[in-house]
């Protein structure tokens, strides 16, 4: 009966290369092997998440996907979109918040108006 012989190699351990030393969100790793056959650890960044619409939540369109560091070296051009309330509310928010405005104002000149015809 024919052994195979099998060559077991000692499992390279790794160590958190920071002061910080438990697996969390931030202190995400990844194990990459360099051509020189050594096993090192490469610290990983956090996801990124869309801005977002102050009002209803959905994703805002023409803004970068940064870490909020990152977004703070970015241009003002780059970080904003060039309209009332650009990269903070979506375009569909700010509509509706210009109708409002303008319907109170409407609402408030009948009312002026009514009030002056009932005075005569």
């Amino acid at each position: 009966v024919g052994f195979k012989l099998i060559l077991l190699r000692m499992v390279q351990r790794l160590t958190y290369r920071r002061r910080h030393c438990y697996n969390t969100k931030s202190n995400r790793i990844k194990k990459v092997r360099t051509p020189g056959g050594q096993q090192v650890v490469h610290i990983l960044a956090k996801k990124s998440a869309r801005a977002k619409c102050g009002d209803c939540g959905t994703a805002l369109q023409g803004m970068p996907v940064r870490r909020p560091a990152q977004q703070m070296t970015l241009k003002k051009r780059q970080r904003t979109v060039a309209r009332a309330y650009g990269g903070s509310r979506c375009a569909s928010c700010v509509r509706q918040r210009i109708v409002r405005a303008f319907l109170i104002e409407e609402q408030k000149i009948v009312k002026h108006v009514l009030k002056t015809r009932k005075a005569k």
